[in-house]
């Protein structure tokens, strides 16, 4: 039975469509002048980004550490802040390279 569906499995992988090299592909090219306003701009997200992130980050310490007296509610939240800020911070790492596999 496992033969089977194994063998069917390689019978779709054979099967998928390879590109046509007809078709054309050119790599992303900026228009005439957009280029270094678009460099600009990804700047900038980027410098927001690395503000954000150490601003979360402070933001998470400061309430673990007010929260460690009577408030523990609040410590907790602080804690569970720090991988939200950590997953935005390298999702915003890898973001071009997403992108470039994507494309």
């Amino acid at each position: 039975m496992l033969a089977h569906y194994l063998a069917l499995a390689a019978d779709i992988v054979v099967a998928a469509p390879t590109p046509d090299p007809a078709i054309p592909n050119p790599a992303p090219v900026a228009p005439d002048g957009l280029g270094e306003l678009g460099n600009l701009f990804i700047g900038w997200m980027k410098w927001i980004l690395i503000v954000g992130g150490v601003g979360g980050l402070l933001a998470c310490g400061i309430m673990m550490t007010v929260g460690r007296r009577n408030r523990s509610s609040f410590a907790a939240d602080g804690a569970a802040g720090i991988p939200w800020v950590l997953g935005g911070l390298t999702l915003g790492a890898v973001a071009a390279l997403i992108v470039g596999a994507v494309m």
